[in-house]
């Protein structure tokens, strides 16, 4: 009786230590030979990493990034803004602007469902048109490409065929 139940608990022991860690968290294939293995990250590179991208990725959600990280744009922004100091008046033309499609959806949305179907159809329909253009684009200078391609490979099939490469006329000095 206690020899079996030494193997049950080995048995036991073994399934935990090896086979259910594998199923737990399963082990990739082994690399082939020839991979380097990259050295493993200390705890100051990882929370340096952890650092940088947390930074980036809350960027990310800010509409206007800042200059710490598109700083080139900034500089052109600045300088000309300095060259135009004058703002547009609001009551004229230049002064106005349309509401973004993201004021829109804001401003629907605070006025409930039925506020919003129309403008969502909006962006909808906006989207969808914009990309029926963008492919039938695609299309037509696909078309154009392949179209200059084919011409292309048919004169240099011309000029093989029919025409023999010929010497240059050489100079009476020579």
């Amino acid at each position: 009786m206690g020899m079996k139940f030494r193997v049950v608990c080995r048995k036991l022991y073994d399934y935990v230590r090896y086979d259910l860690k594998e199923i737990a968290f399963p082990s990739s294939l082994p690399d082939p030979p020839h991979i380097k293995k990259r050295p493993k990250l200390t705890l100051k590179d990882k929370w340096c990493i952890l650092k940088e991208a947390t930074r980036l990725y809350g960027a990310s959600w800010v509409r206007d990034i800042g200059p710490e990280l598109r700083p080139n744009d900034y500089k052109k922004a600045k300088e000309e803004s300095d060259v135009n100091k004058e703002e547009p008046d609001i009551n004229t033309e230049e002064g106005r602007r349309e509401p973004t499609t993201i004021e829109d959806l804001v401003a629907a949305l605070k006025g409930g469902a039925e506020n919003a179907k129309p403008v969502l159809r909006r962006i909808y329909m906006a989207r969808a048109s914009n990309y029926t253009d963008a492919l039938k684009n695609y299309v037509e200078s696909y078309k154009e490409g392949l179209k200059e391609h084919l011409e292309e490979e048919a004169l240099d099939k011309g000029n093989q065929q029919g025409n023999k490469p010929t010497k240059p006329p050489q100079s009476p000095s020579s």
